[in-house]
């Protein structure tokens, strides 16, 4: 082994290593135990949730690995339609200046297609600086032609089963990208807007009760009152309950609309009366629905206002009855010129009453950055009320549980109030719908024109096209743990690893994405007796990484962190380049800059990945959200050190020594099975944390065995017995010396190896290429740690009566070096030591283990006082009852050592007196920030407190 630990000189060869030789590829042996990557987006790049999520995945497969399971973790990535299609279209934009229009949808694809092999791999290689131990030989794309069979036989079994038709609904509508988006693509900003109250005269000469001839509605979005179809009251509002019935003159257009009673109108809220768009909102469209308005659609696909507006009936139907006027004066308008047209003619008409300001939220497209319209469109829609009903059974009867459990809250809310999924997208890049229409717009749902010719007996000349349309991105990747295994061919590979065991998953997809593969599965999925299967039996569900502060990472924040950083290092110059390189806006790179610099004036570090992977495991407390910690993850580089250095001990101190490997008696020492007794609880520690997702309480137990126990205390405690050099005078002694140095050669290397493989599936590298040099010493076979078997407890090597007494020796060491602290007393310097009111245990104790306590304490003599003895004055320590001293004569220049303690606490009170004074300064605490208040408050605890410590210290040495 080289002498300091380089990751990155040995992580990438393990990796290759590893693939090369295949060892992620199940054995085909054991208990099949498998889990789903959820598939990044082929446009992405690794980041911080990434990383955590999947060290978590591979932590488990790992450990699953270890234990003998038939192991899958299936790797893949999703083709990310909107992104993928925008990144594509930007690179074709920049190269040579055309659009996909221009190019037509086939050649467009093969551009996709083409970007996809040659810059879509980005994220794989990642994931393989992660180490992440998938099974590459399958790797899978949610375009690849198996998946797209699966996609397409699922969308014509469902709409065969009436579960999947077409409708004109009201949908988000990403007005740049021209398609409808999901909830999850639309990002909600809270804004400050305005709310405009505007006068509604009532038709037929009615009045209110009040005497007006006129109701007020208030709008944020005064141009949708072009597509009103109703105004909306409460009808138990006394105000206006008789109006119900009546009708509006609509201002401008001219059309008769009713006023109706729903109790969506609040009573308390505004004037009590709301205006009604159904075909421009989803609350108002229910209460068309409920109330029988009529959809009044005003706007283009590019959210400007139409020449004549588009008319239909509640159930989507085109209603040939009403008026589609639109006054002349805003037909064309970009729809936010047409608000402030029309809030300035209502103005100039004596109809507008009052503007305030309001705070509200704004739904964006988080791809195309616009305001998203609610839009009626024809799309395809799913019936997920139907496919909901037996996968919230699989929760409720816990055939599916969430880790952390409340997290089926949100997943019950949700799924027992679910709408129908809108499963269409107006994209070129996706799954395209296996639909084909006839000249007189007939539908034909069927994988191919010649599969719907004859599923639906159609002349073979009837001319046919496809719909334009591809499936929602989450439609194709709710099939993910079926379809990839081979569904729907009934193959080996779906039979051995479905269902899967673990989904390891953020909670912000738990409707998007786990929900639908839950409904999809359980519908297309069976066991041999008929009952549908689950795709997981177990959700872990992780938090957020966010900063140190607490803050969630953006680009726009600047405190993004780029775990491949971590790994490998980056300079400031190319850290300020990444995070404020493209910026468009100067001022905001310059405060990014700024505090990039002052939180990494020499860029980051590399740590390895085991360093990383650890830290982030140790940060798992589940389902909480994490605050990043650099210092944690210097921490555990230092920790990585730490094994490295022991290996190196160890290895120094065994190889090519006898180490039993080759017979002999072997003597353990009250190290040595205190040492295996404490390892056996570890094991039993770690595996259960393991089984119950507990990655943070795992990972402590490791780190406090092997660097508190292995590192600081048994590898000192071998040293007496290694490097004694008394070889003994009689055969038999000679016998016994050299079985006791036998036996903790072989501790020695055995609980290392033992650690290394307990270690691995948190930390893969450092722990492989350790083991390869300890492996022969620790009599294993094989050529790599993954395949070893994970450490098992065995409870016979449980030595409680050895942990006691190894316990009673680190008190009191602790004890004697606890004085030497205290009194200033060199670490080096020998000294003697007397033990008072000890029991027949502790002196049983002493005898055994002189030697040991007089090497580790740095002692010149232990001597035991009789009972009516009196001890010279001393510095005393108890260990339970038993005294521990220290006599004081001859070891410390009395009259020097209170002289520089008082120079110290004088120093101190300094310090005291001038915090106590700042705080003393009402303005000060006053006009501070709060967190610098605290610091100075902290400040002035911290120097009293070493202020009372050495005051103690100084009546101490002062009485001697």
């Amino acid at each position: 082994m080289d002498k300091t630990y380089q990751p990155e000189s040995i992580e990438r060869a393990w990796y290759k290593h590893w693939e090369e030789n295949k060892y992620f590829t199940p054995s085909g042996e054991g208990e099949a135990y498998s889990i789903m990557i959820p598939p990044p987006n082929v446009t992405g790049s690794l980041h911080m949730g990434h990383a955590f999520q999947h060290t978590i995945m591979d932590a488990l497969t790992r450990y699953r690995r270890m234990q003998g399971r038939n192991t899958l973790w299936q790797v893949g990535t999703d083709h990310a339609g909107i992104a993928t299609q925008m990144v594509v279209e930007r690179k074709l934009a920049a190269e040579t200046g055309e659009s996909r229009y221009d190019l037509g949808r086939e050649a467009f694809i093969e551009k996709v297609w083409e970007w996809k092999g040659e810059s879509g791999g980005t994220i794989t290689k990642q994931m393989r600086r992660l180490g992440n131990s998938v099974d590459w030989d399958h790797e899978r794309f949610t375009m690849d032609t198996g998946f797209y069979k699966a996609v397409q036989e699922v969308f014509i079994r469902l709409h065969d089963e009436g579960l999947i038709y077409r409708g004109k609904r009201l949908v988000n509508w990403d007005p740049k990208l021209h398609t409808a988006i999901s909830d999850l693509e639309v990002e909600n900003k809270e804004v400050q807007g305005k709310m405009w109250y505007l006068r509604y005269p009532l038709a037929d000469g009615v009045k209110t009760a009040a005497g007006e001839d006129h109701i007020v509605v208030g709008t944020t979005r005064p141009e949708t009152m072009l597509g009103d179809t109703g105004v909306a009251v409460n009808p138990d509002d006394e105000r206006y309950k008789d109006l119900i019935g009546k009708f509006i003159e609509l201002p401008f257009v001219g059309r008769r609309i009713p006023i109706v009673g729903d109790e969506h109108a609040d009573m308390e809220k505004g004037t009590g009366c709301v205006k009604i768009t159904p075909a421009h909102d989803f609350n108002d469209n229910e209460v068309g629905k409920r109330c029988g308005l009529p959809m009044v659609n005003i706007l283009t696909l590019n959210a400007d206002i139409r020449e004549a507006a588009q008319t239909f009936n509640t159930d989507g139907s085109v209603n040939d009855e009403m008026d589609t006027f639109i006054p002349e004066k805003y037909r064309g308008m970009e729809r936010f010129a047409a608000r402030k047209a029309i809030v300035a003619d209502m103005e100039e008409a004596g109809l507008l009453v009052k503007i305030e300001e309001n705070a509200m939220t704004v739904p964006y497209g988080d791809r195309g950055g616009v305001v998203i319209e609610p839009m009626l469109t024809d799309q395809w829609f799913c019936d997920a009320k139907t496919l909901a009903k037996p996968a919230i059974e699989a929760v409720e009867n816990g055939d599916i549980k969430f880790v952390p459990q409340q997290y089926e809250n949100m997943y019950f809310a949700w799924m027992r109030d679910i709408q129908d999924w809108c499963i269409s997208r107006q994209l070129w890049w996706g799954h395209r719908i296996p639909a084909f229409y006839d000249n007189e717009g007939n539908v034909y749902v069927a994988a191919s024109a010649e599969a719907a010719r004859e599923k639906y007996n159609l002349d073979l000349e009837l001319e046919l096209r496809q719909d334009d349309d591809v499936l929602d991105t989450w439609f194709s990747s709710a099939l993910w743990t079926f379809g990839t295994l081979g569904w729907p061919e009934d193959t080996e590979r779906l039979k051995q690893f479905h269902p899967t065991d673990t989904l390891v998953t953020g909670f912000d997809i738990i409707f998007f994405w786990v929900a639908r593969m839950i409904m999809m599965t359980m519908h297309f999925c069976k066991d041999e007796d008929g009952k549908p299967q689950v795709p997981f039996k177990n959700v872990y569900v992780t938090g957020l990484i966010r900063d140190e502060s607490g803050d969630k990472m953006s680009k726009s924040k600047g405190n993004v962190l780029d775990p491949l950083d971590m790994i490998d290092g980056i300079d400031l110059k190319d850290l300020l380049e990444k995070r404020t390189g493209n910026m468009m806006q100067p001022q905001l790179a310059e405060k990014i800059g700024k505090r990039t610099e002052k939180q990494f004036p020499e860029g980051i570090a590399a740590h390895g990945t085991d360093a990383l992977r650890f830290t982030l495991a140790a940060l798992a407390s589940t389902g909480r959200d994490i605050n990043w910690d650099m210092k944690r993850l210097e921490g555990y580089r230092n920790f990585c050190n730490k094994i490295w250095n022991a290996a190196r001990y160890v290895l120094t101190n065994t190889e090519g020594q006898d180490c039993g490997q080759d017979g002999g008696e072997v003597l353990l020492s009250l190290a040595d099975r205190w040492i295996i007794s404490s390892l056996q609880r570890t094991e039993e520690t770690v595996t259960r944390h393991m089984d119950e997702y507990r990655f943070d309480l795992a990972a402590q137990a490791l780190y406090d065995f092997i660097w508190n126990q292995y590192c600081d205390w048994y590898l000192e405690l071998s040293k007496p017995v290694l490097w004694d050099e008394n070889e003994g005078e009689t055969d038999e002694e000679k016998a016994q010396l050299a079985a006791l140095r036998r036996g903790t050669r072989g501790t020695l290397v055995r609980v290392l190896e033992a650690i290394l493989r307990l270690a691995h599936p948190m930390m893969p590298f450092i722990t492989e290429e350790i083991w390869q040099s300890v492996k022969g010493l620790a009599g294993k076979e094989g050529d790599t740690i993954m395949l070893q078997t994970f450490p098992q407890p065995v409870a016979e090597l449980i030595d409680e009566a050895a942990e006691s007494d190894i316990e009673w020796l680190k008190q009191v060491i602790i004890s004697i070096r606890n004085i030497r602290g205290e009194m200033n007393i060199a670490p080096g310097k020998e000294l003697p030591v007397l033990i008072q009111n000890g029991s027949d245990e502790d002196f049983r104790r002493l005898k055994e283990n002189y030697v040991a306590l007089t090497k580790l304490a740095k002692l010149s003599e232990i001597t035991w006082l009789e009972e009516g003895e009196e001890a010279p004055m001393s510095a005393t320590k108890l260990v339970g009852k038993m005294e521990v001293l220290v006599p004081m004569a001859g070891l410390i220049d009395k009259d020097a050592e209170l002289a520089r303690l008082k120079k110290e606490m004088d120093k101190l009170q300094k310090e005291v007196s001038r915090v106590s004074g700042k705080l003393g300064n009402e303005k000060f605490v006053a006009s501070a920030p709060e967190a610098v208040v605290a610091k100075e408050r902290e400040k002035l605890a911290n120097a009293e407190a070493s202020v009372a410590k050495l005051q103690e210290q100084y009546g101490k040495i002062e009485a001697l």
